[in-house]
């Protein structure tokens, strides 16, 4: 893969953008009155009159003449107190500023053109000085900070008349004066309760208070995806979030990732989240990934995501948060905000990171023992179960000698800037990436463009963005033997010398061709190992890809409390894949080509999406709040696959690849898509009183394209959630500032498979024909549901200490599956709608801040408890052909060798068994023959039972500090109970290459039945084949680890005369394996599918990273 110009430009400044300050801050507590007035042609006296009424401000008059005799109008609802005086007094030449419960009015200044010089003092509630806290004129960029002694002096800008300064500083209320006729201030802060009032993002992007909702969101900073950066920003919210689990492919950088909330709900169905970018959803195009076989590596869509761009995430791990999204809502939702421009002077942001990769965990080698059979280095030249060397005839190969020093390097620019009528958004970056395996690479360029503008008097507001993305990966590897260069580097004899194969191709002057050096004895059997570096250099495999997103919203104010919103995304994507196999591969994988084989792969996806929503938001005197939405969206979908695929034939050219030279008995063609459409109505209400309690109901109709041909054509989704806030009524003492009791209860769905109501035939490429049968269609399709139930707790105490803790029941029933029982000979498989699965637990989380003068702390603690159990498969289900009533009380699914996935009622969704084990006498005791041989039996009809693949608990402990300038995060990360099955242990333990292999040759055997002690490679090749027997591979999934780790300082901006900001950082993730038992990372998953998480098969390690960070404001 060719690298740019801008990808060396790239390599050596790394970006990233973390623009602007936020745009809006809350109001000063002495400001937040509002105010309703409809006054026509009164006298200014009587307006003032009416605000005095409705909020006990008391105006002083300084020098303003006639106020009986100077008339106002004014139409205004719940609005502002400092907006309404803004509009009252600005056009008749009044200055005013607000004191305590005081307004103060005054002529306005003839002066009012020219700057104003101000000071004054910043304090705390006990007087001491704030130091380092921000004084900004609002609406601009001009602001200081305050010094040791909590000093502040700047120059105010005209109009002094409306000037204000918004005084901020970390862990207290921000504060807004108006400027008036002073130039002196003396300014007390509060400590902050700010979560309190915050206001959050959900379902469709609506922002609700937080008070308000009857669910748990949690939310994450944009800081908290960027310090510690990964291509695909996904994996940066693990351990950060309660009720998410988190896997991370082991397809490496730029990998898919598997995200489940609140534990797997569906026996078939996907039970990954819904992504949401901007209030739309997103279909995540990609995932899966090679597991047995195939060892392809796969992206996806939401990988693509520049990280730079993202302002905030909001996590909604409920069925009731998520419930908008109706029949897309059961697996919870992550909500994406995107950063738009900001208004001010123009900012730039340039970050540059650079991270060095290597394995995280491995599993144990030997180097002592060599090539060969029963101890001698005879019988074989691809086992090392020869004869112990001695020092001077060990190679001291290890796989590591093939794995190299991986890197990443990370660039990005963001510019932002604008005018309160208009604010721009640009940014650029580039991911360049070569994995620890040789000649695996991966590069990722992002561009976006954002566009707001208002008119209209501000009431109609546009915003439109445009962002394309361009990303190629080569050599993205999974798990699975073909083509994958781990098996043949774990597995390589060693008592021969690897070095010898490092040039891996030699000129053959009879095909006059460079061809594969690799010994036929070192092809492995089933394996068909390749020497590695001729995997990494020629079975090529790349993807080249190319997206671009287009969005377009516009929201009207029709009145102050009334508005209408419309939206629309297009999103398209276009790849092409291809796999070079090289003249003289392995001809198993070749199709039995001997001039190479070549696939080629296109493939175009598209989501257009489109909404319109009415938005209500209004008070009824002191006491009633209204905020309702209604709405309607059409969401389509499409994809779109062509193949061609073959051996090069015989008379054809070598290695010269494309789709004309292909050998016609054995080429396949294959043709593959499918779109789906949905059309949606939906409305939330929520009723507030007193601010204290709050009613939230909401409903979604879908009409989706998977009904076709079904008696009902559409689907309801409701919710209700109520919200009780007795601290915003009652005083609860000092120790609890803030207490928030909710519960909801919601209905969703999950996306139904295709074509279940229709008969479809299959195309059989290999024979040329359509495949005779289909499936048994369904005549009445139900919706596979999810119904939840949620209650909890969200609390504050002296300030500093933040609980939310969640307890939830969900119900996943009407399961869509193929429960593998018989069908008349028309159909080859019938999918029944029963099942039924339930996910219980408990998700908290526990903070604490505090900033001392200089030094601040920060801790977050998250506990996340799940039970998934299945409570019924098939019971008493009334045939749909025969009539018969059928119950079946097992089920068996995908696994790999002789583990197996069953599902049974009162297990889980990740219960492995194996019908397999050793032969036992009937004392019970692992049988051996007078050879000293073990046996193994493979057709147990009691399942044996190895355990659940699911964690029981998982924890996770952050804690950040800083200290003038200097920043340190940590995050520890836990995952408690579970198992994992390791088939490259097994393999290692079948070829002798391992290090348990050579301790039991070292202790003169393997102790069995506690007295009986037999040659090590009798045991080894009798457990550890066929990828092993799993009970001797299943090893607990527990594991402890130092997840990330950074240390940043930020230099004195007086270094650079207050122009720019410049923060260096050190940064790491996965440093320290604190606890593991496995020879693997059993948070690493192969694919993002069903039915492989904790599954091992020479899975890719998962990756270290260590490096450093540098990035500019200006």
């Amino acid at each position: 893969m060719e690298k740019t110009g801008f990808t060396k430009i790239g390599m050596l400044f790394r970006l990233a953008l973390l623009v602007c300050l936020s745009c809006a801050m809350l109001s000063a507590k002495a400001q937040t009155a509002r105010v309703t007035l409809d006054l026509k042609e009164v006298t200014l006296a009587q307006a003032m009159n009416e605000i005095k009424k409705q909020t006990r401000y008391l105006f002083i008059n300084r020098d303003v003449e006639d106020i009986n005799g100077r008339k106002v109008s004014i139409n205004v609802s719940n609005e502002l107190i400092s907006n309404v005086l803004n509009r009252i007094f600005t056009p008749l030449g009044i200055d005013y500023y607000i004191d305590g419960k005081s307004i103060i009015i005054s002529k306005r200044r003839q002066s009012d053109s020219k700057p104003v010089q101000v000071s004054g003092s910043v304090t705390d509630t006990n007087g001491q000085p704030v130091i380092g806290a921000s004084v900004i004129v609002k609406g601009t960029t001009l602001g200081v900070s305050t010094d040791a002694e909590g000093m502040f002096s700047l120059q105010v800008p005209p109009p002094i008349a409306t000037a204000q300064l918004e005084i901020n500083y970390l862990g207290y209320e921000p504060v807004v004066v108006s400027v008036g006729n002073r130039t002196s201030f003396d300014i007390t802060l509060e400590e902050s309760a700010a979560e309190i009032e915050s206001v959050v993002v959900t379902a469709l992007g609506i922002k609700r208070e937080e008070k308000a909702l009857s669910y748990n969101v949690q939310q994450v900073d944009a800081s908290d995806i960027t310090t510690v950066k990964d291509a695909n920003f996904i994996n940066s919210l693990a351990g950060k979030v309660a009720g998410v689990t988190i896997n991370a492919s082991s397809s490496g950088i730029g990998g898919a990732s598997k995200v489940v909330l609140r534990g797997n709900k569906s026996i078939s169905q996907s039970s990954n989240a819904l992504y949401v970018i901007d209030g739309i959803p997103m279909y995540n195009f990609g995932g899966g990934g090679g597991t047995e076989f195939d060892s392809k590596g796969a992206t996806e869509s939401i990988a693509d995501i520049n990280p730079e761009d993202i302002e905030s995430i909001s996590v909604l791990t409920g069925a009731a948060a998520a419930a908008l999204y109706g029949s897309n809502a059961a697996n919870g939702a992550v909500m994406i905000t995107t950063k738009k421009g900001q208004a001010g002077a123009l900012k730039v942001t340039l970050s540059s990171n650079t991270e060095f990769l290597s394995p995280f965990i491995l599993p144990e080698f030997q180097n002592r023992y060599g090539t060969g059979l029963n101890g001698v280095g005879s019988g074989s030249a691809v086992y090392s179960w020869g004869q112990k060397l001695t020092p001077a005839a060990r190679y001291g190969y290890t796989p590591e000698d093939f794995l190299e020093t991986g890197h990443v390097y990370t660039n990005a620019v963001t510019i932002s800037g604008g005018t309160d009528k208009n604010q721009t958004y640009f940014s650029a970056a580039s991911v360049n990436s070569d994995g620890i395996i040789p000649n695996n690479e991966y590069d990722r360029y992002n561009f976006t463009f954002r566009n707001t503008s208002y008119f209209l008097k501000d009431k109609l507001r546009l915003d439109a963005s445009a962002s394309y993305i361009y990303q190629q990966d080569q050599n993205m590897t999974n798990q699975g033997v073909y083509s994958n260069p781990l098996v043949p580097a774990y597995l390589f004899p060693r008592g021969t010398n690897f070095d010898a194969y490092r040039v891996f191709e030699r000129y053959n002057p009879a095909s006059k061709l460079m061809e594969q050096f690799w010994s036929d004895d070192l092809e492995g059997g089933d394996l068909r190992m390749q020497n590695p570096y001729w995997i990494a250099y020629r079975n090529l495999r790349n993807t080249d890809k190319k997206r671009y997103m287009l969005s377009f919203s516009a929201a009207y104010d029709i009145l102050p409390w009334l508005n209408v919103t419309g939206r629309v995304r297009i999103d398209n994507a276009n790849s092409l894949y291809t796999q070079k196999l090289y003249a003289s591969s392995n001809t198993t994988i070749t199709d039995g080509g001997k001039n190479g084989h070549y696939t080629e792969q296109r493939e175009y996806d598209t989501q257009t999406y489109a909404d319109v929503m009415v938005n209500i938001n209004k008070t009824f005197g002191d006491d009633w709040s209204l905020q309702a939405n209604v709405g309607a969206s059409i969401n389509n979908i499409k994809t779109d696959m062509l193949s061609y695929r073959g051996p090069i034939q015989e008379n054809g050219l070598p290695n010269v690849f494309n789709v004309f030279d292909l050998d016609d008995a054995k080429k396949r063609a294959e043709k593959s898509g499918w779109q789906e459409q949905t059309q949606s109505i939906f409305a939330s209400v929520e009723v507030g009183w007193k601010q204290m309690l709050y009613l939230t109901v909401t409903g979604r109709n879908d009409w989706a394209s998977q009904l076709a041909n079904s008696p009902q054509s559409s689907f309801f989704y409701p919710s209700v959630g109520l919200s009780w806030v007795p601290s915003s009524l009652w005083d609860m003492g000092r120790a609890v500032d803030y207490l928030k009791i909710r519960g909801s209860i919601a209905s969703v769905g999950m996306p139904f498979p295709r074509h279940l109501t229709i008969p479809t035939y299959e195309y059989d490429a290999t024979n040329k024909v359509w495949a005779a049968k289909t499936h048994y269609p369904i005549g009445d399709l139900y919706p596979e549901r999810t119904r939840t139930y949620e209650l909890g707790v969200d609390a504050r105490f002296w300030k500093h200490i933040s609980l939310s803790a969640s307890w939830y029941w969900a119900d996943t029933y009407n399961q869509t599956f193929d429960p593998q029982i018989s069908v008349s000979s028309g159909y080859s498989t019938i999918y029944l709608q029963t099942g039924h699965v339930r996910n219980t637990g408990v998700e908290a989380s526990l903070g604490y801040q505090n900033q001392w003068r200089d030094f601040g702390w920060s801790s977050n603690f998250t506990f996340s408890w799940n039970k998934n159990e299945i409570v019924e498969l098939v019971h008493n289900y009334k045939h749909p052909e025969t009539g018969e009533y059928i119950t079946k009380e097992r089920l068996e699914i995908k696994g790999l060798g002789k583990a197996k996935y069953i599902l049974k009622p009162g297990g889980t969704l990740g219960d492995l068994y194996t019908n397999s084990d050793l032969v036992y006498n009937e004392d019970g005791y692992i049988e051996v023959d007078k050879n000293g041989n073990v046996a193994v039996k493979d057709d147990y009809l009691d399942d044996i039972y190895l355990g659940s693949v699911f964690p029981k608990y998982n924890l996770a402990w952050r804690n950040d500090f800083n200290y003038k300038g200097i920043n340190l995060g940590v995050l520890l990360t836990a995952r408690i109970g579970g198992i994992c099955y390791s088939a490259t242990q097994a393999n290692m333990d079948l070829y002798g290459v391992s290090e348990a292999s050579a301790a039991a040759r070292d202790a003169g055997g393997v102790l069995i039945n506690g007295r009986d002690m037999i040659d090590a490679q009798k045991w080894y090749q009798v457990i550890g084949s066929q990828s092993g027997l799993p009970q001797y591979y299943t090893y607990s999934a527990t594991n402890v680890r130092l997840q990330e780790l950074s240390l940043g300082y930020t230099l004195p901006t007086k270094w650079f005369r207050d122009k720019m900001r410049m923060t260096v950082s050190f940064v790491g993730r996965n440093l320290w394996m604190i606890y593991c038992k496995a020879p693997f990372d059993p948070e690493a998953v192969a694919s993002t599918g069903l039915n492989y998480q904790g599954i091992d098969y020479f899975m890719m390690p998962s990756m270290r990273n260590l490096g450093f960070n540098v990035k500019f404001q200006f």
